[in-house]
């Protein structure tokens, strides 16, 4: 694993909701759900989503912080992040959401020190908020709030897990995927090299089963697809 970068999505993978989305649902304004229509049908990137979105909420800090106390995340990621980290791979959180929620969310659960690169909420007013995007790129296809595309270093085979759209443009672009849900479904449609799960629990004996070599290179078939997923 040593030569593995592990590039992981947050909201829907290592937890189970979408934290966004269910910040939205509480305590925005219904008209978000307008903006996430655009976005879902490809008018607007997430950026532009985002920004809208959030400049709806209405709550205090005390609602935020105890709506992030509430959240649970998969509750093998933990013996995960340990599984990968103890067999020399490097593996950052990357996702379209808040910053500050995903840490003090792992912090509940024990996953600290984990590099998170994320969008980061900041106050306007008692109960205003706006979002900043410190990982965006100007060059990014998706015109995402963060461009997980950036999150691919040279030098080392990269594994992606995710479950949705903000992980497609990144997939793409990896050696290979672990993926749930839609990411599962669009990786299946593109020919991206993939292994679909459910559960963190899986992953350590996906993880034994990678190919000594990138899984983009030309000699990866998809009958190596299949055999990877079957066996």
């Amino acid at each position: 694993m040593m030569q593995w970068h592990i590039v992981c999505d947050f909201d829907g993978t290592i937890t189970r909701t979408d934290v966004i989305d269910n910040i939205l649902q509480r305590f925005a304004d219904p008209s978000w759900q307008a903006i996430e229509a655009q976005w879902v049908q490809g008018e607007i990137g997430s950026r532009e989503c985002l920004s809208r979105q959030l400049s709806l909420v209405n709550a205090s800090p005390a609602q935020l912080l105890a709506y992030f106390d509430s959240v649970e995340i998969d509750p093998d990621f933990p013996d995960f992040v340990d599984h990968v980290i103890a067999r020399g791979a490097s593996l950052e959180v990357v996702s379209d959401g808040i910053e500050q929620g995903i840490a003090r969310i792992l912090a509940r659960h024990y996953v600290t020190l984990l590099p998170i690169l994320a969008n980061r909420l900041r106050q306007v007013d008692q109960h205003s908020w706006r979002i900043d995007f410190p990982y965006a790129s100007d060059a990014c296809r998706a015109a995402s709030g963060n461009c997980k595309c950036a999150s691919t270093p040279a030098g080392k085979r990269v594994l992606v897990i995710g479950d949705g759209r903000s992980d497609m443009c990144v997939a793409a672009k990896a050696d290979f995927v672990f993926a749930k849900d839609s990411l599962a479904d669009h990786c299946e449609r593109n020919g991206i090299p993939y292994a679909r799960f459910d559960s963190f629990a899986e992953l350590p004996a996906l993880l034994a089963r990678l190919p000594n070599h990138a899984a983009n290179a030309p000699h990866f078939s998809r009958e190596q697809q299949e055999l990877f997923n079957h066996v």
